[in-house]
């Protein structure tokens, strides 16, 4: 990179932070250009002594408002932590200050990280263009402010945070790279939490070497999170993967329950098209099998209410979060009225749905049943993939990551290639309706194809291609717990393949 070019993309970044404003993709006045400048100029500094911190030093990253900072209030994009400033910084946005990145301010988003769309936020919606119209489209959610100011260069990158595929859908829908890492490779500490089980820090770019870059700084165990795999892990993980014999050609899986008929004739073709051009490349593709994906998405929607229930329970007034004018309600219950005044809609529905799943009268029937449907996806990934989950014992001395399983199809596969999303983006006229009419269940369906890999803690990646009937849609890569590089490997393939079929046809 040359010296002065770092000043001019930060100079940039700012001018389309004010360009569109309008958007909302940032949180207001969370963006300090006097710190944005002053840490550019010590970027520059350490650029011309020829000694950088990293590949990212002078870099503008956005920050989802979910993650904590210290010098920019922390909301959730929710009535409750309007004035909440926290005392520390998340690790990860550490991790980025450490290597030198410089933090382009913190990013909109749907409550608490609930939502699909973006549009469920007390800051107002992410919008996909800059007039209320008839034709005003969904960015995507929850980390929609993430992926728009990354589109939109208002950053070199964001961090989001993805749960069921708050990362992926929004970039596929924004036209931008997301990749969510195995669960526990990044800290989730100073994270805010919806369901722990399952989110995961992610990082949103316009390539996927850019995706990469970031990802190699937040990435590693942390001490504070003890939901991160430690470093004894990692080293036996990566001594497995060495078993590998890697192959130049990737056996490509292709889930037959993932061919709906309630996928977009559009999306099916580009899916279609991108498997012919990577069989030209000499990759192979098999048709496997997931059963339980159909149970995917009701067993998520159990979980991570139940979850998000228990974490918002401190969100009372007392040991956080806005009190209510009136706190106490015609019972005289305290912080009832504090609840329910600041929480939006969608997060009130949520956390009853939880709180009711958790019920000693309903949880054997729903919270256990949806563990166990989680583990059934957990053992359908692991019987597809041709390496198995590096975390399970060894079998008779052999090293488990060079043990193949048959699936019906013949040897497993490397990675797995689906659609990130089964629809365009809705138009956002269409969701106040589906709201207006009771039924807001509607956006759920969105997360069909990204929310098994979610379940079973996978490394998964949305890579952009171009769409005729809109400007771009998402194909998702999804490989093996641990085997996030492979993941990325191959969505710079699919990358490549997809840039020289662009350039091919113009």
């Amino acid at each position: 990179m040359s010296l002065g070019r770092i000043g001019q993309q930060a100079k940039q970044c700012l001018k389309n932070q004010l360009e569109y404003q309008h958007l909302g993709a940032f949180v207001p006045s969370t963006s300090n250009v006097e710190s944005i400048v002053e840490d550019c100029r010590k970027a520059v500094e350490r650029h011309d002594n020829g000694s950088p911190l990293s590949v990212i030093d002078g870099q503008l990253i956005a920050i989802k408002d979910n993650v904590c900072t210290t010098d920019q209030p922390t909301t959730c994009a929710s009535e409750t932590l309007q004035a909440f400033y926290s005392p520390f910084s998340a690790t990860v946005v550490e991790r980025l200050k450490a290597a030198g990145a410089m933090i382009a301010g913190k990013t909109n988003l749907d409550e608490f990280g609930m939502g699909s769309h973006g549009v469920n936020s007390v800051h107002g919606p992410v919008k996909s263009s800059g007039t209320i119209s008839a034709s005003q489209r969904s960015v995507g959610g929850s980390s929609g402010g993430s992926a728009l100011a990354t589109s939109t260069r208002q950053c070199f990158a964001a961090l989001g945070t993805d749960t069921g595929g708050s990362v992926r859908l929004p970039a596929a829908w924004t036209g931008t790279v997301g990749f969510k890492p195995s669960y526990g490779i990044g800290s989730r500490w100073g994270v805010v939490a919806y369901a722990n089980s399952l989110d995961t820090v992610g990082v949103i770019a316009r390539s996927v070497e850019a995706a990469k870059q970031v990802y190699d700084v937040i990435k590693g165990h942390d001490p504070r999170d003890p939901t991160t795999i430690s470093s004894l892990t990692r080293s036996r993980i990566r001594s497995q993967l060495s078993y590998r014999p890697r192959n130049k050609n990737l056996r490509i899986g292709i889930p037959r329950e993932y061919l709906l008929k309630e996928l977009h004739p559009s999306i099916h073709k580009q899916w279609s098209l991108a498997l012919q051009f990577l069989r030209r490349k000499g990759h192979s593709v098999h048709l496997t099998s997931l059963p339980t994906t159909k149970a995917a998405l009701a067993a998520y929607y159990v979980l991570a209410p139940a979850e998000a229930s228990s974490n918002l329970a401190k969100y009372d007034g007392v040991r956080y979060g806005k009190k209510a004018p009136n706190d106490r309600d015609k019972s005289n219950v305290l912080f009832s009225n504090t609840r329910g005044h600041n929480f939006g809609a969608e997060v009130r529905r949520r956390v009853l749905l939880g709180s009711y799943t958790l019920s000693s009268t309903a949880i054997n029937n729903y919270f256990i049943r949806a563990q166990k449907v989680r583990r059934m996806v957990q053992d359908d990934f692991n019987k597809v993939f041709a390496m198995k989950h590096p975390l399970l014992q060894h079998h008779q001395g052999i090293p488990s990551s060079i043990l193949t399983e048959e699936n019906g199809e013949g040897t497993g596969v490397d990675i797995i290639i689906t659609p990130t999303s089964l629809n365009l983006p809705p138009l956002l006229s269409a969701l106040q309706s589906a709201n207006e009419n009771n039924d807001p269940t509607k956006q759920f369906q969105e997360d069909v194809y990204t929310v098994p890999a979610s379940l079973a803690g996978l490394p998964a990646i949305s890579v952009p291609v171009p769409c005729k009937d809109w400007q771009h849609i998402g194909l998702q890569v999804i490989g093996q717990y641990g085997d996030d590089e492979m993941v990325l490997d191959a969505a710079r393939e699919l990358e490549g393949v997809l840039n020289d079929a662009a350039g091919a046809a113009a």
